[in-house]
């Protein structure tokens, strides 16, 4: 089952898409994962989906992204430092942030630069969303708590990523503008046809700039699998019904940063306003950006050294 958003003669819906339509039912989705209720039937006449305007699947209480490709990381490294290969503790745990879930939009909204951003960029990434709560999960348990997936495309505002990050702290403001989620929700039973013999699933994936490729990859060269991501983000603590969990970016052109890495320079160009980012997802469909003009950052001061004094 697919379900989605969106907003038709001014009204927002969720509904169940099928067959280039989209039909209403009662309730929201994330209020339908929170009763486990993903089975739902429509309540109303279908409507095509050229006439509704898709938005974000639902607002996540909370938005993980793991770095799960080696392919990735090692692009990135070389971009970031100038260092090849992987760092050893990659291959130790999915290592992931907590991203901002107030930055979630539609699948087809535009996407302003960051404010002080030059080098702006995208993430080609596939999310799995939880549908039921637990804690200290093994990976055989996880997979019962994953209700679906949808695509994610983390933006990102590479020169400021580069810089805060030099404090030894994770991304903020270099990842803290936009996140896409859509088109939809589909529903884990659906993806179940690709999943390989090790447990992971098989989904071709493609990005375009303005029309012209610039990655593809599949899935299934994660490190680790969904059911992985989901047991090691509940160790200690708790998943809930609604947390998105980024398998983060892919190899082979997943984002610009990789490529600008491996070429050692920056082609293609970062992105800039009116340039057109479509992502695609075997089994899941599509969404479609246009990047517009932001806003002038405030300013602010740098730091004042303080004279250190005690109680």
């Amino acid at each position: 089952m697919r379900l989605a958003t969106y907003t038709h003669e001014g009204h927002v819906r969720c509904g169940v898409v099928a067959g280039g339509m989209v039909a209403p039912v009662h309730g929201d989705l994330l209020g339908l994962l929170r009763q486990g209720r993903l089975d739902v039937e429509p309540t109303g006449e279908p409507v095509p989906l050229p006439e509704v305007r898709l938005l974000a699947p639902f607002q996540p209480p909370t938005v993980r992204d793991f770095v799960a490709f080696e392919e990735h990381v090692e692009g990135v490294r070389k971009h970031v430092d100038g260092r090849a290969g992987v760092p050893d503790a990659w291959y130790d745990a999915p290592a992931f942030y907590f991203t901002n879930p107030y930055a979630v939009i539609g699948p087809h909204d535009d996407v302003p630069v960051p404010p002080g951003c030059q080098d702006f960029d995208f993430e080609l990434e596939v999310a799995a969303v939880i549908g039921r709560a637990g804690r200290d999960l093994t990976p055989e348990a996880a997979r019962e708590h994953i209700a679906g997936y949808l695509i994610m495309n983390d933006w990102s505002a590479r020169d400021l990523q580069s810089r805060e990050m030099q404090v030894n702290l994770g991304p903020a403001k270099g990842k803290d503008t936009a996140t896409t989620l859509g088109p939809w929700l589909v529903t884990a039973d659906e993806l179940a046809p690709y999943r390989d013999t090790d447990g992971f699933l098989r989904l071709a994936l493609t990005v375009t700039v303005n029309g012209a490729e610039v990655g593809r990859d599949l899935l299934s060269n994660m490190g680790w699998p969904f059911e992985d991501l989901v047991a090691y983000a509940s160790r200690g603590t708790w998943v809930r019904p609604g947390d998105v969990l980024g398998s983060g970016t892919c190899g082979n052109g997943g984002c610009l940063a990789e490529l600008w890495g491996l070429r050692g320079r920056q082609d293609p160009p970062p992105l800039r306003p009116g340039d057109v980012v479509e992502i695609a997802v075997e089994g899941i469909g599509a969404i479609r950006n246009t990047v517009v003009a932001g806003v002038d950052p405030v300013p602010l001061p740098k730091a004042r050294p303080r004279l250190r004094r005690r109680p």
